[in-house]
């Protein structure tokens, strides 16, 4: 009897905990970040920096700012000049990313290459890219508004393909959650 009423408490207790009313590690408001590196992508998001999050997965917003803003280090080739005056880390100044030119390009590498401008486009589309298209040059490298053949140079995207396509995704939806930069001289990629 007492091994039956411990089995039977020891199932209410995982289907209470699986059906979300058992003891949570935090306390956080609903529709928060379900994980540290969701959570971690919003705290990181440069000051000035206004998301659009109507329609938008918050998780997945969060997560593509993680890979986006910590593990890719895109702002580093996207936004030129990286830091405002006054806030490079690397002259020992608190950082400031320099968000109105936040991951619009216009990095220069060598005599023809030009980081590309990852902000949405008039359509919402992150470099002018739909989501499929964005993956598909993330896996490859051919991006679709440049001639056949031609690979992309300098971006890292033999890494960035052996992301899970979800990560991918992630990042789209963060980027799609940028505003676009209408004015911005810099091509998509």
């Amino acid at each position: 009897m007492k091994h039956t009423t411990f089995s039977l408490s020891c199932t209410a207790l995982l289907c209470a905990l699986a059906a979300g009313a058992g003891p949570a590690l935090a306390a956080e408001p609903e529709g928060a970040p379900a994980n540290d590196r969701v959570a971690q992508g919003f705290r990181i998001v440069p000051k000035g920096v206004h998301l659009n999050m109507a329609g938008r997965d918050r998780n997945l917003v969060g997560l593509g700012s993680y890979l986006v803003n910590a593990a890719g280090a895109c702002v580093d080739c996207h936004t030129h000049p990286t830091y405002l005056p006054g806030g490079d880390p690397f002259q020992g100044q608190d950082e400031q990313i320099n968000f109105q030119q936040y991951l619009t390009g216009g990095r220069q590498f060598g005599p023809v290459i030009v980081s590309a401008n990852l902000r949405p486009d008039g359509r919402g589309r992150p470099a002018g890219l739909t989501l499929w298209q964005f993956i598909k040059t993330m896996n490859t490298g051919h991006n679709p508004n440049d001639p056949p053949g031609e690979i992309l140079q300098v971006m890292p995207w033999p890494v960035y393909g052996k992301l899970v396509q979800q990560d991918l995704r992630a990042i789209y939806e963060f980027l799609s959650a940028l505003p676009s930069a209408p004015d911005n001289p810099n091509p998509g990629p």
